[in-house]
């Protein structure tokens, strides 16, 4: 069966904002096949599945710094009038009770996909990174084991150092 919706797509949908891989609400509608405001207004009226680990409505320091990474319309020219509401996966997954439909289940099992897709990737990068983190502690060992093997060299290397110590008795003076 061929997908829905290709999990690339979902993939460049999916923000990190608050420390959480977050959705934006009006990219859900639009996967989903809402307008936003029905989207919204299903979860309004089911407010008690969406705690704010779920869902939450962003600052509007956020909003400017989403704008600049995609492109929204601004505010005042058509744009929209609100900030916007994003959904963590818990809250993405929830969704799928609130918009009962064919498509939000098929467009929700794509959207779990990708998270999980998401996950595995930055499970292999943190496992490379502690791997990098052990190499570096190695190198960084045996650069003191090749430091001291220079030490040790260099202490070699110098020349004797002249110590005129006289040979035989000394006589004490009475």
């Amino acid at each position: 069966m061929k997908a829905l919706i290709p999990t690339e797509m979902i993939e460049r949908k999916i923000y990190l904002i608050r420390g959480h891989k977050v959705m934006i609400d009006s990219d859900l509608a639009e996967l989903y096949g809402v307008k936003t405001k029905v989207l919204i207004q299903g979860v309004k009226r089911n407010a008690q599945r969406f705690p704010q680990d779920f869902m939450f409505q962003l600052n509007n320091q956020e909003v400017i710094s989403l704008r600049s990474q995609i492109v929204t319309s601004k505010s005042g020219r058509g744009g929209r009038r609100y900030v916007p509401y994003v959904f963590t996966e818990q809250g993405v997954a929830m969704l799928s009770s609130v918009l009962n439909s064919e498509r939000a289940i098929q467009v929700n099992i794509a959207i779990m996909r990708a998270f999980v897709k998401l996950r595995e990737i930055l499970s292999t990068h943190k496992e490379l990174a502690h791997k990098l983190t052990e190499l570096e502690r190695k190198i960084e060992r045996h650069d003191e084991e090749i430091k001291v093997i220079f030490d040790a060299i260099r202490q070699l290397m110098k020349p004797p150092e002249a110590k005129t110590k006289k040979i035989g008795f000394r006589r004490e003076r009475e």
